[in-house]
């Protein structure tokens, strides 16, 4: 029986949520959130790549624990 992930939404998710995730810390947390403060929420999952510091590397590792 497969362990359920919670999925971590970057529209909502706390600076200490976003610092779960693979490769997050601090400071790309600080970012996303500065980002979507900014822009609004995010419209899709791709648009994590916008941030400085996070390419695809970072996404991909990131991707399956993250939802809008």
């Amino acid at each position: 029986n497969k362990e359920e992930i919670e999925l971590i939404s970057i529209n909502n998710a706390t600076k200490e949520e976003l610092m779960t995730l693979p490769g997050i810390g601090e400071s790309k947390a600080k970012d996303i959130i500065d980002y979507r403060t900014k822009n609004g929420p995010f419209k899709k999952l791709e648009d994590l790549k916008n941030i400085p510091g996070i390419g695809e590397n970072v996404y991909n590792n990131l991707k399956e624990n993250i939802t809008l």
